[in-house]
Parts: structure tokens; sequence; C-alpha cells
């Protein structure tokens, strides 16, 4: 598996971007903290299922998919966590969980948090658990064309007794 499809893919739209190789991680914030960036900045690619179709939420690395916000968004009836065995079958050039943000590639919708407009840059996992991109934000907006929408919560964290 590898990130060929998203190269080429943002090769032939003349998108500049880098490739930041780094140490097998699997979850976002210690993919964040292996190659210092802040969660904030770090977008994961959560899948979900939209009145039983799939779709991308793309948020902060640091946070949780609101699925109210999410649902009222979109005026479905019911938005629910994917499972892996759902969704799988969708990414063959990808390993699982590592999902790039670009639903324009494998013909799914993305929701996208308001708050990486607050960036330049976006950094995503590219396809494998070993890969991360960086390119402009302007740039994913243009090729994606995400729904940008307040959709993300940031637990708090737990207070020892």
């Amino acid at each position: 598996m590898s990130l060929s499809k998203l190269r080429h893919y943002l090769d032939s739209h003349n998108t500049k971007y880098m490739v930041i190789s780094h140490s097998l991680a699997y979850t976002a914030q210690g993919i964040a903290a292996l190659v210092h960036v802040s969660g904030k900045k770090l977008a994961k690619t959560v899948i979900v299922k939209i009145d039983g179709v799939l779709a991308m939420a793309v948020i902060p690395a640091s946070a949780h998919v609101d699925l109210e916000r999410l649902r009222k968004v979109t005026g479905a009836q019911t938005v629910e966590l994917a499972t892996e065995r759902e969704f799988k079958h969708a990414f063959p050039d990808c390993e699982t969980g590592a999902m790039p943000p670009f639903g324009n590639l494998y013909d799914m919708p993305v929701y996208a948090d308001k708050s990486f407009t607050e960036h330049e840059e976006i950094t995503f996992s590219a396809s494998t658990h070993r890969e991360l991109v960086r390119m402009q934000w302007a740039d994913m907006l243009r090729l994606v064309k995400p729904v940008v929408e307040d959709l993300a919560y940031h637990p708090s964290p737990s207070v020892a007794a």
C-alpha cells in the first residue's frame, strides 16, 4: 500500500505538497507527537454512516466527531460511526485507518471541521501508518470541496480525584 493514488491525483492537479515519513503509529494523537505537530493541526479522517451511506468527517486529531451536529448539518435521520468492517472495502489502496481525507477519490462526501480554516496548512495520513501529507488548506478546499462546518468537540481532560 502506498500513497501513489493520492500522489498521482495531487500531481495531476499541480498541487504542492510534502510527504512526511514517520515511525509506525496508529493513533492520530500518537502521530502528532511523533512528528511534532499540534493535535489541532493534524487532521484525522473518521468514517461515518449518514443514513447508511459512508462519508468522511475530517476533524483535528485532538478532537472527536460530534455526531449530532453532523446529523443536523446533513439533515439526516441517523449519523453513526462506521466500523472497520463496514468501510475497509472502500479503501483498497489504504491501510485500515490511514485514509486520506480525499473522499472525491473514493466516491464519498467529505465534511471538514471549520477549525482547519484557522490554519494555512493541513496535515493528514496518506494511505499508510508511516506517511503524512502536508499541503495548503486552500488546495484541499479546491480539490476536495468539503462541506466545512463546526463538527468537532474536544473532550475535557479527566480530573484526578
